[in-house]
């Protein structure tokens, strides 16, 4: 995504001075409004709270169903609609939390046709819901929310996101919704937390009908109104993130084709403007090579039912599920740069390769909580090495991964705090990318991390889960003791430090690490021969023959991501 507005931006800022935003900033509000989160260590808001923790108001139900309904008047850029929410109760009913941000209203609330009360929270976007008595556990009910005014303007989408109302260059509205982060409350109600994903959703987005709109799934119909507006209907079949449902709509053409992949046929589905089509027709060729080296990977691609697309928008792109918003000109790296430095990122059209890379790391596979924000981009951000492994070969790949080191800044961890929507540093794309590159050398066994990999995506299939669970499960698949190198790498700031001595051919080596008793092998220059392993501990000095012809040749292996010290002298 967007969050990767903390990659991409923050290195563009060192060579370009161009905006960023560092994430959700923690708003200090008055002292009634906040709140000391003990757990964490930060001051946070009651907000935060809502937004980012299963409260007592959404713990009691889960979503089932979406059917979306808005309808889009770009000429007072304003929306009105509705949101029938199918639910589950799992436990016993109280007050039901919907969420919509300012400055949208909601007019009504009914269920059954009945009109129920709600009052909204202080200082939130959290509406609290009176429901009725006669709720039985483990029954669906529908919930129906009616609402309108005009949604935040997107300021800088997808960073800053919200709805873009921008027009083409010929003059024709050109509309989209970006909102990962910010939250999908943003322009339509509902749930608003990342676990909650309906089993399917229908959306129906009412346009003028001299543009089309395009949003996730398939297009069942379209419904042209008397008066100049025209409804188009899409599905979705499979469980979808909130932040993924979006609107694209503008003077669009379609072109089609179909890739025989892993799981049968898979249609591919472009939508461009109209005056971009020979363009789009030869940038998207990179799209079958990509899907044969993701299927191969890390399996088949996760939602068959509803179709792969390409969707032309006014911001730079998105991952947005089974409609993938692509804006990057047409052109191959990020915005024609490379982000590694190493020429590699130029042979490939990153927006093609890295939103399409969360469908498998973010859309198939959901992180609980924004904090482990690092599962979807750190493995997406590795999704670039492996499209670049699979096109031009293993050491291509290596040397992109090392290349984006220099994006990595160190001065906060990639896991943020829990509950609170907060997510970690900009370093979960490239720091989580180095470190999974280096377990990939430490398992030592490509056949066993393609396998792994994949098994993730398969055992997680279309889940919900923590990233406590895809480190166990790397770290028993594997058979190696992967506990310190995760635990460092994401939940502290610093990278460990090998500090080593040469003395009288002899090598003296330890770790320094924050991880009590840090325990990670490591691949030195022992001899003229090649890597030797090797196995530090921040422990103690250990010490092993050193047999180089030329001690000053000695050298770690290039592929771990880790800090080197040359010491005077051992204690």
């Amino acid at each position: 995504m967007n969050i990767f507005s903390k990659r991409y931006n923050s290195t563009l800022t060192k060579k370009k001075n161009a905006p960023f935003k560092l994430g959700l900033t923690i708003v200090l509000l008055l002292f009634s409004a906040t709140s000391f989160a003990q757990s964490s260590g930060v001051l946070a808001t009651t907000k935060d709270s809502l937004r980012g923790s299963i409260t007592a108001e959404r713990g009691w139900w889960e979503v089932v169903y979406y059917d979306l309904n808005v309808t889009i008047q770009p000429a007072d850029s304003s929306i009105t609609g509705y949101n029938h929410i199918t639910y589950r109760v799992v436990d016993k009913p109280k007050r039901m939390q919907i969420d919509l941000q300012d400055p949208l209203n909601i007019d009504q609330i009914t269920q059954n046709g009945n009109p129920l009360e709600y009052q909204r929270a202080e200082n939130s976007y959290a509406y609290m819901v009176n429901m009725p008595d006669s709720l039985q556990k483990d029954s669906l009910y529908t919930i129906s929310v009616y609402y309108q005014g005009k949604p935040k303007v997107a300021e800088n989408a997808p960073w800053d996101g919200g709805f873009v109302w921008e027009q083409d260059s010929l003059g024709n509205h050109f509309i989209a919704t970006a909102n990962q982060g910010l939250g999908a409350s943003v322009w339509w109600p509902n749930k608003d937390h990342q676990s909650a994903e309906p089993d399917s959703m229908s959306i129906n987005i009412t346009v003028p009908s001299k543009i089309k709109n395009v949003s996730n799934g398939r297009l069942r119909d379209t419904t042209k109104h008397d008066n100049g507006m025209t409804t188009w209907h899409w599905f979705v079949s499979n469980p979808i993130n909130n932040y993924n449902v979006a609107v694209n709509a503008g003077n669009y053409v379609n072109f089609s084709d179909t890739y025989d992949g892993k799981d049968g046929t898979l249609d591919l589905d472009y939508w461009v403007l109209e005056h971009n089509l020979d363009k789009a027709k030869q940038q998207f060729e990179q799209v079958k090579p990509m899907m044969q080296c993701f299927e191969d990977w890390f399996g088949p691609y996760p939602f068959y039912e509803d179709s792969f697309k390409l969707v032309e928008t006014p911001h730079l792109g998105m991952e947005h599920q089974s409609a993938v918003a692509y804006g990057n000109g047409y052109q191959n790296g990020y915005r024609g740069t490379d982000l590694s430095g190493t020429g590699w990122g130029l042979k490939w059209d990153f927006i093609i390769i890295h939103e399409t890379g969360h469908e498998w790391w973010g859309n198939n596979i959901t992180t609980n909580d924004v904090a482990d924000m690092w599962v979807h981009e750190g493995f997406t951000s590795y999704s670039e090495s492996i499209y670049t492994e699979c096109r031009f070969g293993k050491e291509a790949g290596a040397e992109y991964t090392r290349g984006i080191r220099d994006g990595i800044e160190n001065e906060e961890p990639i896991t943020g705090k829990y509950g609170l929507n907060n997510e970690g540093s900009g370093d979960m794309y490239n720091k989580a990318h180095n470190m999974l590159h280096m377990i990939r050398q430490i398992i030592g066994n490509d056949s066993q991390w393609k396998e792994i990999l994949r098994g993730i995506q398969r055992d997680f299939r279309h889940q919900i889960v923590t990233a406590d669970q895809i480190e166990r499960y790397i770290i028993e698949q594997s058979g190696k003791d992967l506990d310190d190198v995760f635990d460092q790498y994401v939940h502290y700031t610093d990278i460990p430090t090998f500090e080593y001595h040469i003395k009288d051919d002899v090598l003296y080596y330890r770790w320094k690490a924050d991880v009590d008793h840090f325990d990670m092998p490591l691949e030195v220059t022992l001899n003229d021969n090649g890597y030797s392993v090797i196995h530090p501990t921040s422990e103690r000095w250990k010490r092993t023959k050193l047999e180089l012809s030329d001690p000053s040749n000695f050298s770690l292996h290039v592929d771990y991501y880790v800090n080197k010290d040359l010491v005077k002298h051992v204690e």
